[in-house]
């Protein structure tokens, strides 16, 4: 009998913030899959779920390439979704660690779409994404009442960008770590940018905080970087 396929979201950061549900799925695993970029050694979402690891769990660290086409990068992928089922069909149950939730721009996206096909059984636990831990940190409402929220990717087509910006009375802005200065210069332009706030890092130990973002454009910025602002104070 195949084991069960665990797509697990281990929050922005803080290990406290991962659910129960999550928690309970880690310590039954047999085997963790800990993704992690070719340019960096280790996994931010290991390290996050390390206090509720089982000491006799696998852990397998499998490369993801990031790429804008998923189906650039074919190879890599398939690889990596037959070691999940060479694995899976021991009967080992298997888990894969992502930041923030699943379905929320993740790489656990693509692996999900991998294997729903396959007879396997898959589990998806949702997770805390970091706008949303951000907000409640910093006492930062996100949007109430009949106000219309946009979560845009920094990386979208900049047109796009501000055409969101145009119609949204809050706006959270996410992956903004390659055009920072632009970004800046968009949420100016919108009445936007008094109110923005930047968390980088949120509930890790490096995290840092940004409330005068004209001020800082021209400095680098953090990957796991995230803006909250509203047209209105």
């Amino acid at each position: 009998m195949n084991g069960v396929f665990y797509g697990i979201g281990v929050g922005p950061g803080d290990p406290e913030l991962l659910t129960m549900k999550a928690i309970h799925a880690i310590r039954k695993v047999d085997v963790l899959i800990a993704p992690k970029t070719e340019k960096k050694e280790g996994s931010v979402a290991l390290e996050i779920a390390k206090p509720y690891l089982k000491t006799e769990v696998e852990i397998v660290y499998q490369v993801f390439p990031m790429v804008k086409d998923f189906a650039d990068s074919t190879e890599a992928w398939e690889a990596n979704k037959e070691e999940i089922l060479k694995i899976l069909r021991t009967g080992k149950n298997v888990a894969f660690l992502t930041l923030g939730d699943p379905m929320f721009y993740s790489t656990y996206i693509y692996v999900y779409r991998l294997l729903e096909h396959e007879d396997i059984i898959i589990e998806t636990i949702p997770g805390v994404p970091a706008f949303a831990a951000i907000g409640s940190r910093l006492g930062y409402p996100i949007v109430e009442g009949n106000e219309i929220l946009s979560i845009i990717p920094a990386t979208a087509d900049p047109e796009a960008i501000k055409r969101a910006m145009a119609v949204s009375d809050n706006v959270v802005l996410m992956k903004v770590y390659k055009n920072f200065p632009e970004i800046a210069d968009f949420l100016e332009e919108h009445g936007m940018a008094k109110q923005a706030v930047m968390v980088s890092r949120c509930g890790l130990p490096e995290e840092r905080r940004i409330d005068d973002i004209e001020k800082h454009k021209h400095e680098p910025v953090n990957y796991l970087s995230t803006i909250l602002t509203r047209r209105h104070g």
